[in-house]
Order: structure tokens, then C-alpha cells, then sequence
């Protein structure tokens, strides 16, 4: 196992809630970071570079003593207009950890490395991986099938697997993770941390819609869909706000564009990536309540714990 400094003896539990588009909030960050998890956003989430500045300064603001770090998402792709300026203020606010997603830049990983900080990178696959590895970062985020968000296709067993046969530094596994046994059962593949998103769009202090939120209480597993056609990237979306925003279920496989300025602009009357059309993962079929984040956090420590003192009994019992 291999945790940074940064993360060494400051967790409560090896867990980070995810940065989700128009759903993470600096309420849901301190929530996180306060209770001892890695609480995250997507700079993108707020619609501009001030905003986002206003944001950083809010959580640092809002942080205890003994609080976790807090991570700071950056889309790292040729249309996203504001990544620069994201960019600079991260190195001028010191933004503990970055997560990089769409592209693994070491000019990126260089000026987070300037201060100190951390940066974790989304993958999907081996090459992905070993592309992000050959730019220095600090971590890898296994997003495996089932995941919410841009989830790959890769069995978790694989993924991990695989990564681990040329990276030893931090491994994070996403994809279906909502209880405290799953996130041991991460560990016990060979990941450092568990990455949980659909969990946490689930909680009170999220700015998920009140409809978004319930439909995750009524989805199931079969309910999710994994389709390029909304964002241009294979993502993973409810079928039920599919339905309601208009697309043609017969046509998913319809790669649509890629284009992070056009999620800048304000929003029309049309159904637009995230706005109207709700991801999640494959893990909804076991989400069926809307806790706060302190009561979601007490329960998660509390099943992690039970799932460690199970695994003991069961390496006793099948001793040789």
C-alpha cells in the first residue's frame, strides 16, 4: 500500500468523494474533509475562473484542524478554455491534491509539483495509464466498469491487476463502491484508496436536483447505461433521464462531441450533458437513502471496521 505524506495518518478512512459536475459544492467538500474523507470539486463547477477562486477560498476557509485535504478537479483537454487560469490559481491557492482528467500533461503534473501538491489521474485502461505514468503523477484512479461519470469498461480484478504490474505509487479503484466492505474489498485488490461519486450525489449537502437524487433511490443497476453520444466520452448515465431529455435509446452507441467551452455558456432549453441528463453507476440498486455526509461517513467507518474484523475471522478459519 502507498500513500503520499499528504494523505499518510490524515484519513479517517482511504476514501475520496469524487469531484462530480454540477453536483460537488464547497458545503459538500467541507462535509467530506471534516469527517475525515478527501472532499472534492470540478473547478468547471462554478462558471468562472473568480467563482472558482471565491470556491477555494470558502473551503480553506471552512477547513478544521484536523481536516483531510481537498482535491480540486481540472479537465485537461484542448477545449477547455479556462484550464490555464485554473491552473494558476491552483499553484497560487496550493491546492493540495489535482485530478486530471482527458489528458495527462507533465507541464500539468510539473506546475502542481512546484508546491508541493499531489496529482491523481483518471484512467480506463492500461495505456492510460501508462501514458499518465510516464507524466509523473502521484496516482492513478482506476475507473473501472460500473463506474459513474466517464467510467471505462475494464473488470475492476483487471484493471488493478494490470496497473499494478508497472506502478507502485497510489491506486485509487472506482466503480460501484457505496459500503464500507466494498472500500476494504478495494484495498484487498490492490488499491490504496476508494473513489466513490454516485454514493455521494445521495446526500444532503450535494446540489443535486431533488428529482436527480430520487431517481437514484429508484434506479437499478439495469437502469444504467454507458454511451459516448451525451458528452462525446463513454460516460454512464441513467436511462429514465435519458428518456426525459429525448434521446433516442436505439442510437446511444452515437458518439456525440467533445466540447467543455459549450458547458461554460449558460444553459438553453435543450438537454445538455449533466444538466438534464443524470449519471450514475451501476451501484444505484444499493443506495436507497439520503443521509447527511456525517451520518454517511459514521456508517461507512462503522461497516469498514466490521469488514476488517470479518476478514481476520475468515483468514483464521482457512488457515493451513
Amino acid at each position: 500500500m502507498s500513500l503520499p505524506a499528504l494523505l499518510d495518518q490524515r484519513l479517517r478512512l482511504p476514501v475520496v468523494a469524487a469531484p462530480m459536475f454540477l453536483v460537488s459544492n464547497p458545503k459538500l467538500v467541507l462535509a467530506c474533509c471534516n469527517n475525515g474523507i478527501v472532499g472534492s470539486f470540478p473547478a468547471l463547477n462554478q462558471r468562472e475562473s473568480s467563482g472558482f477562486r471565491a470556491w477555494l477560498e470558502e473551503i480553506e476557509a471552512g477547513l478544521g484542524a484536523d481536516a483531510a485535504p481537498f482535491a480540486v478537479n481540472l479537465i485537461v483537454h484542448h477545449s477547455n478554455p479556462r484550464l490555464q487560469a485554473d491552473l494558476a490559481i491552483c499553484v497560487e491557492k496550493r491546492v493540495p491534491i489535482v485530478i486530471t482528467s482527458l489528458g495527462a500533461v507533465k507541464e500539468v503534473v510539473d506546475a502542481v509539483h512546484s508546491y508541493g501538491g499531489l496529482v491523481f489521474h483518471d484512467v480506463t485502461t492500461r495505456r492510460h495509464a501508462e501514458k499518465a505514468a510516464e507524466a509523473g503523477v502521484d496516482g492513478l484512479i482506476a475507473v473501472a466498469a460500473g463506474a459513474g461519470g466517464h467510467a471505462g469498461t475494464w473488470s475492476p480484478f483487471a484493471l488493478i491487476a494490470e496497473i499494478r504490474q508497472f506502478f507502485d505509487k497510489t491506486l485509487l479503484l472506482a466503480g460501484c463502491l457505496n459500503h464500507g466492505h466494498e472500500i476494504f474489498a478495494a484495498q484487498m485488490l490492490g488499491a490504496d484508496l476508494a473513489y466513490l461519486g454516485t454514493r455521494f450525489i445521495a446526500t444532503q449537502q450535494s446540489d443535486a436536483e431533488t428529482r436527480y437524487k430520487q431517481m437514484i433511490l429508484d434506479a437499478r443497476a439495469a437502469d444504467i447505461i454507458h454511451t459516448p453520444a451525451v458528452s462525446g466520452v463513454p460516460a454512464s448515465f441513467m436511462r429514465q433521464s435519458l428518456e426525459a431529455a429525448g434521446y433516442d435509446l436505439k442510437r446511444l452507441a452515437d458518439k456525440g462531441d467533445i466540447n467543455y467551452g459549450e458547458k461554460l455558456k449558460p444553459v438553453s432549453d435543450e438537454a445538455k450533458a449533466w444538466k438534464t441528463v443524470w449519471s450514475a453507476g451501476q451501484g444505484v440498486g444499493n443506495i436507497r437513502d439520503l443521509p447527511t455526509v456525517d451520518e454517511l461517513i459514521a456508517r461507512l467507518d462503522q461497516e469498514y471496521r466490521a469488514a476488517r474484523e470479518t476478514a481476520v475471522q475468515l483468514g483464521q478459519r482457512w488457515a493451513r
